[in-house]
This record gives structure tokens, C-alpha cells and sequence, in this order.
């Protein structure tokens, strides 16, 4: 836990961004932010070398503190650019749970003035969302009224209730990409992503894949309606650095783009 510590104060941690687009339009609609350790010794450390190390510690909401100002300087840095560019930035429970989250989230959008409604979006794993729904609920509509919104993260893996659902009032749900990777191949992750996909529309909720890896896996989610995805068939998460020049060259696959003729067709 120290040297978590310590690479927070020497400044080891870095955010890379991962794209979100839309596979039909070839509209790049935000990136997520996604927390490395730049290790001295060991080299560039995913969330998963680290992460789990402060799992319902404090020092987790110090390093959620640190994304959230990061991810918002990056904002500003890219408009700045001539880039506007939404991010969206997870939210561990046990930040989520301090009864003074919003609070600290409105004095840190008041030092980031050039951060506006619609720049920032909020992920929440379905599982932690549940553990209070009351409280994150409230969260959630304080931070629509700040022009903040919020996803369900890995939608699908929870309870999935209807009447979660109901309550949570997330503009997006994100489908988990365990169900993404294997839909090609197994019936019933299929089955699972048409009923998210039918949920999404039902409540009125935007809806996103996590995990494409291939342009078939873009296919065939343009083919049961959903448009949004991310992945490492789109693009691995980057340096912001390089966000800009990856926004202004991607296109979709031509397959991508001449789904909806081949639909209209059928």
C-alpha cells in the first residue's frame, strides 16, 4: 500500500483513453478514460497489477480523486486542441459511497471551468450500483443536475432487475464484454445481448458494447441494433497524445457501412 502511495505522490499513475464510436455513422462519440502504472522498474502496469491491491481502501478514493481531475484536465487540454471530446471515468464503489461524492465532484468541476455538461460521464459497475441503490440513485440525479451523466458498467453480470432498472436513472448501459466475445459462438450469450439490446429500448436507454474485437463482432451488433461499441477491433486504448490524429483518420469497416443496405434489403 505504500508504494501505491508513493506512485501517487511521484505522479507513476497515467490515464490512456479507449474510443467509443459509433460503428454506423463512424462518429467518434467520447473515449474512456483507463487508469496504468508506469511502473520505474516494471514498465507500464494494467489496472488489474494494482487496482485489486486497494479494493475497499481509502487510498482508492484518492486515486478515483486522481482520475477524475486528470480525465477533466484532459478535457480541457484537448478543447484547447480544437479536439471537444466526452470521457467517461469509472467510479469504484467505495467512492461512490462517501456521503460527500458529490460535493467534492462539484468543487472539482468548478476548478475545471472549460469541463461542461456532456464532457463527463460517470461508469458504475451494476454490482456496486446495487449495494445502495438509494444512495446512488440520489447521486446519480444530483450529478445529471452538475450536466454529468452516468453508465451502468458491465450490465448484464448483476441482478439485471427491471426494477433497478427502473430506479437507476443511467442514460447508458454498458454490455459486459464477456457476452461480446463469445456471441458468435454461443447461443445463449447471443440470447443474453438481444434481451440487454430489447432493455435498452424498453427504458429508453442508450446502449453500448464492450469488447469488439473483430469487424464480425461489429456486424453482427449493428445487425440486432446496437450502433455503440468499443474494443480492441476499434482501437486499444492510447496516450492522449494520440487521440487526436486517431479521431481524425478512423472510418468504420466498409462492411459497417453498408449494413444498413443490406438490411433494407432483406
Amino acid at each position: 500500500m505504500d508504494r501505491i502511495k508513493q506512485a501517487l505522490d511521484d505522479r507513476e499513475f497515467v490515464l490512456y483513453y479507449q474510443p467509443k464510436v459509433n460503428m454506423r455513422t463512424g462518429v467518434v462519440i467520447g473515449a474512456e478514460a483507463l487508469i496504468r502504472w508506469q511502473h520505474p522498474e516494471q514498465g507500464l502496469l494494467p489496472p488489474a497489477a494494482f487496482l485489486p491491491l486497494v479494493a475497499n481502501h481509502a487510498m482508492a478514493i484518492e486515486i478515483g480523486d486522481w482520475v477524475l481531475a486528470t480525465a477533466m484536465t484532459q478535457i480541457e487540454s484537448w478543447k484547447s486542441a480544437g479536439l471537444t471530446l466526452p470521457v467517461s471515468v469509472n467510479i469504484d464503489a467505495i467512492q461512490l459511497e462517501q456521503v460527500d461524492f458529490v460535493a467534492r465532484l462539484r468543487k472539482q468541476l468548478a476548478a475545471h471551468p472549460g469541463v461542461v455538461g456532456g464532457d463527463l460521464e460517470l461508469e458504475v459497475l451494476e454490482t456496486s450500483a446495487l449495494q445502495d441503490i438509494d444512495h446512488v440513485s440520489s447521486v446519480i440525479l444530483a450529478c445529471h443536475e452538475m450536466g454529468v451523466g452516468f453508465a451502468l458498467d458491465d450490465f448484464g453480470t448483476g441482478y439485471s432487475s427491471l426494477t433497478y432498472l427502473k430506479r437507476l436513472r443511467v442514460a447508458l448501459l454498458k454490455i459486459d464484454q464477456s457476452f461480446v466475445r463469445d456471441m458468435l459462438d454461443d447461443p445463449d450469450d447471443l440470447a443474453i445481448l438481444q434481451g440487454v439490446i430489447g432493455l435498452a429500448a424498453a427504458f429508453k436507454r442508450e446502449v453500448i458494447a464492450e469488447g469488439v474485437e473483430t469487424v464480425a463482432h461489429g456486424t453482427a451488433l449493428l445487425q440486432l441494433g446496437c450502433e455503440l461499441a468499443q474494443g480492441y477491433g476499434i482501437a486499444r486504448p492510447m496516450p492522449p497524445e494520440q487521440m487526436p490524429a486517431w479521431v481524425t483518420s478512423w472510418k468504420p469497416d466498409v462492411l459497417w457501412c453498408a449494413l444498413p443496405l443490406l438490411v433494407s434489403e432483406a
